[in-house]
């Protein structure tokens, strides 16, 4: 069984930043995408960026220009760097998987991210 393990969620003021980590039990290479998506309470979960097996990437028009995605083939990890971080986007981020060649997805357990003064 593939797993998904978020972490680097915490609590930051507005305009901070923190960088997301996703480990993949497995190769990363297996995944023709994985994707960042985030749950705010009394919301639906919503795509926030995602990263191909190619290194082509997709974001959210919320998070353009503030966050970076961006993979790491050695440690089976994808990261989600988050700049000038904004209350609205306080959530639990999810990492999601899609594996190639079948219809195969994974999530992750999530991480929670709270930005607040």
């Amino acid at each position: 069984q593939v797993q998904l393990v978020e972490s680097g969620g915490g609590l930051v003021q507005p305009g901070g930043r923190l960088r997301l980590s996703c480990i993949v039990s497995d190769s990363i290479s297996r995944f023709i995408v994985i994707s960042w998506y985030r749950q705010a309470p009394g919301n639906r979960r919503e795509f926030v960026a995602d990263i191909s097996i190619l290194g082509g990437t997709q974001y959210a028009d919320s998070v353009k220009g503030r966050f970076n995605i961006s993979r790491d083939n050695t440690k089976n990890t994808v990261y989600l760097q988050m700049d000038s971080l904004r209350p609205e986007d306080t959530a639990v981020y999810y990492c999601h998987g899609i594996m190639s060649g079948s219809s195969e997805y994974y999530w992750g357990q999530g991480t929670q991210v709270t930005v607040s003064s």
